[in-house]
């Protein structure tokens, strides 16, 4: 027997929803007809996938299964998609992942002269973090990335477009922007501080051991985002995150932290749009040096 993707579709959903029957209500299909799908699979594979018939725990050997079938069915429905979206665009395609903080300052008006430009093309944009950026490239699931630091790719090129300073983040009313004098790493970090994947960019050894032992650590920007606004928390950001809420949250400069980010643009040699994917790189580009920004 061949193990299907349903099959795996199937293992995965009972897995995520702890039973038969609302495994069997999420997947459109009857109960039995769930439970005979693990059954082949599960002979097939002649070891056990979960520890009881309840099927709300797995077994070692499920907990591996889980994680490769995952992995295998996000793949997929990512193929598939792609293959539809091209379908749909015979006009173009411009696949674009960036960072958040990013996103929201340099595409705007590059996608809208795109779209004025070349009536029918479509744009697909993401925001993640800078590793999964990295993954989309290097995978073909992107055509343009924009991601803090600078990697090095087979098939893809990086293009410097600007750096900004770390500093401070915190609500616009917090008392250490109006303190007579700007803050130390000590001042920050002592004072209900929250981590965050940025960090790890700064390399001044003093922050570094500072918030070594962290206790807060938030991956999701617009999560830091909302602990920082409610005046609670602080952080320590580049400064362009600001401009995600410029009402709500303050930037300042912190003495002993002369760190800044690297922000850099990376377009996939191969697209199959290349000429547009390469004519909005140059819109970012021109966009920033007119507000002052490229590098």
């Amino acid at each position: 027997m061949t193990i299907k993707i349903e099959m795996l579709r199937c293992f995965c959903t009972v897995v995520q929803a702890g039973n038969l029957s609302e495994a069997a209500n999420r997947l459109g299909r009857t109960q039995s007809a769930v439970s005979m799908t693990l059954k082949q699979l599960q002979d097939h594979l002649g070891e056990r996938l979960f520890e009881t018939e309840r099927k709300n725990r797995l077994s070692p050997f499920g907990e591996q299964v889980f994680d490769l079938a995952q992995k295998q069915l996000q793949q997929f429905d990512h193929t598939v998609h792609a293959i539809e979206t091209s379908a749909a665009s015979p006009h173009g395609l411009i696949r674009i992942v960036s960072v958040p903080s990013i996103a929201a300052h340099v595409f705007p008006t590059a996608i809208e002269t795109i779209s004025r430009n070349h009536p029918g093309v479509m744009i697909e944009l993401r925001d993640t973090d800078t590793h999964q950026v990295m993954d989309a490239m290097v995978q073909g699931h992107a055509d343009i990335g924009i991601a803090s630091g600078h990697f090095v790719l087979n098939g893809v090129r990086s293009i410097p477009l600007f750096e900004d300073r770390f500093g401070l983040v915190c609500a616009a009313d917090h008392p250490m922007i109006s303190a007579p004098e700007p803050p130390t790493i000590a001042d920050v970090t002592s004072n209900r501080f929250v981590h965050n994947n940025l960090c790890g960019l700064i390399k001044t050894p003093a922050f570094q051991a500072a918030v070594a032992g962290a206790e807060i650590t938030v991956h999701n920007t617009h999560s830091l985002i909302a602990m920082v606004r409610s005046g609670n928390w602080v952080t320590i950001l580049p400064q362009t995150v600001v401009q995600f809420m410029p009402d709500a949250l303050a930037f300042r400069a912190i003495s002993d932290l002369p760190d800044k980010r690297h922000v850099y643009l990376y377009v996939r040699e191969q697209s199959r749009d290349i000429r547009l994917a390469e004519e909005l790189c140059d819109l970012i580009i021109k966009n920033l040096k007119a507000s002052g920004h490229a590098s």
